[in-house]
């Protein structure tokens, strides 16, 4: 798994699943918000199953 996830990309994903996991607290406290694990997970990894799939990368070097 080389890595495929940039940077700047890494922090908008985690503020993206905070804001999801959120949902699950906060609002209409429904278990869709759980789907915010995904970008969280791939933020920690750093690579993402469809940005492979796509050929999409927004790391800078490979790792």
């Amino acid at each position: 798994m080389n890595k495929n996830v940039g940077s700047l990309d890494r922090g908008l994903r985690v503020v993206a699943g905070l804001a999801l996991l959120s949902l699950t607290v906060i609002g209409p406290k429904t278990l869709w918000g759980l789907i915010g694990i995904v970008p969280l997970l791939t933020a920690l990894v750093g690579w993402c199953p469809a940005y492979t799939l796509f050929g999409i990368r927004t790391c800078r070097t490979p790792q």
